[in-house]
């Protein structure tokens, strides 16, 4: 009996494989797309960020020069300054007073400067009286001398009213001269009652004796404060200013601060 042979060929079927081969294409598709839509992403998230501040920043391709006017313009609440601006002194005087208190005080300030410069302008306006003819120095020669040499005695201290010296009447313009030699502690064209004076500390044989000259005429004192001077030294003018009622010398001793009558004390020790 012949021998048979049967072949058995195995075919895959075309709709299987045509199956995979699709899905492969597909996949490989997909990836490449998938990339490119996350870069896209990223890519649009870094241009909405950064393009408003590079536009802000940049600003207009035909924008000129920026300037400080144009700053301020651009940003209405910024406050530009010039780096060479300084801010002007001021000082209490620029302020006007309001309250009742200040303005009675200011205008207790101006009257004081009226005053004084009333008296300045009285005082630089006349001339020194003329000493011609007037001797320099004092008769005598002793440590204690008589300020005025030709007078007649008033009202010493003690009189109830407060008066602490010896009115030494003489006429308007008589030479005053210096007790004692010794520092001249005030001058001044006005002090308090005394009018035009000037006052002198002394030391005599180890005693601090001080002598005040009032009531002389304006613009006659010799000396200021801080001189030396001698015993029997011209240092102004017999007159009548101050709390005066009429032309004399107003002249007190103290000795620590005590006040001695002067006409004893003159008569004591004047040589």
């Amino acid at each position: 009996m012949p021998e048979t042979t049967i072949e058995t060929t195995t075919t895959a079927s075309p709709a299987v494989g045509d199956r995979t081969t699709a899905r492969s294409r597909s996949a490989a598709l997909v990836r490449p797309v998938r990339t490119v839509a996350i870069l896209g992403a990223v890519g649009a998230l870094v241009a909405a960020i950064a393009l408003p501040a590079f536009a802000s920043a940049s600003g207009p391709a035909d924008a000129g020069p920026v300037t400080a006017e144009r700053l301020a313009a651009d940003n209405a609440q910024s406050i530009v300054v010039a780096s060479e601006a300084t801010q002007a002194p001021t000082t209490r005087e620029q302020f006007i007073a309001t309250t009742p208190d200040e303005i009675e005080k200011r205008k207790a300030e101006e009257a004081a400067a009226a005053r004084a410069a009333a008296a300045a302008a009285t005082v630089s306006s006349s001339s020194r009286p003329s000493i011609a003819g007037l001797a320099l120095v004092a008769p005598g020669s002793g440590a204690v001398r008589y300020p005025v040499t030709s007078f007649t005695p008033g009202e010493g201290p003690g009189s109830g009213r407060g008066h602490e010296g010896w009115d030494m009447i003489a006429p308007e313009g008589t030479p005053i001269y210096a007790a004692a030699a010794g520092t001249v502690t005030a001058s001044a064209e006005s002090i308090g009652g005394y009018g035009v004076s000037i006052m002198i500390m002394s030391n005599l044989n180890g005693t601090m004796v001080e002598t005040r000259y009032g009531h002389m005429v304006y613009g006659s004192r010799m000396v200021e404060v801080g001189d030396q001077v001698a015993a029997g030294q011209l240092i102004g003018l017999v007159g009548n200013t101050g709390n005066s009622y009429g032309s004399h010398l107003h002249f007190e001793v103290r000795i620590g601060g005590s006040v001695l009558d002067p006409e004893p004390w003159l008569a004591a020790n004047a040589g």
